[in-house]
């Protein structure tokens, strides 16, 4: 048997079985010895002991993520790109009082619920998810957003978009005069 690090398959009741070869002897008759969450539980660590060697080596199992893919109004796909998303909060966000964790879990949340959509998303729909997100954090930088993703062209179309601000957001306590 060739040496080398691989995956062995064989068929069972119509599904199929993966055995983790030995990376040093190659060997298919390995034991899992440890498992425990890695990765902030997006993997699984396994320490693995081949049977036939008797030496260790640990593998990992992550779940294959489907690429999410963006349509455009012009019908091309791109894939979703978690900076792109990042780039364009930050400058709605400039000099504002948002910080860089608050950003990278605003990305997060638009990507699961996009994720949630489907593996196809129109590029509208990350402009809402981004919308959304900025709303609930910063109204400033939402307006800012809004502008150019709905590309504001007049005075008055700010106007509308924080009245539609002010009725979607709770009102805010009255000022007490002192």
């Amino acid at each position: 048997m060739g040496r080398g690090f691989g995956m062995v398959g064989a068929r069972i009741g119509g599904g199929t079985v993966i055995a983790v070869r030995c990376p040093f002897c190659g060997s298919a008759e390995v034991k899992v010895v440890d498992s425990r969450s890695a990765d902030e539980g997006t993997a699984i660590r396994r320490r693995r002991e081949c049977l036939d060697c008797a030496r260790r080596f640990t593998t990992f199992e992550r779940v294959e993520e489907l690429v999410l893919t963006v349509v455009k109004r012009s019908g091309a796909r791109v894939p979703f790109e978690r900076a792109k998303v990042a780039d364009g909060i930050r400058r709605a966000a400039k000099n504002r009082p948002i910080a860089e964790d608050a950003i990278a879990d605003m990305v997060r949340q638009v990507e699961l619920q996009l994720r949630r959509e489907g593996p196809e998303v129109p590029s509208e729909a990350v402009g809402r998810a981004v919308l959304e997100q900025l709303r609930l954090v910063d109204e400033v930088a939402y307006v800012r957003f809004a502008s150019v993703y709905k590309g504001f062209a007049e005075a008055g179309d700010f106007e509308r978009e924080i009245g539609l601000l002010q009725k979607t957001t709770s009102p805010k306590p009255p000022r007490s005069s002192g």
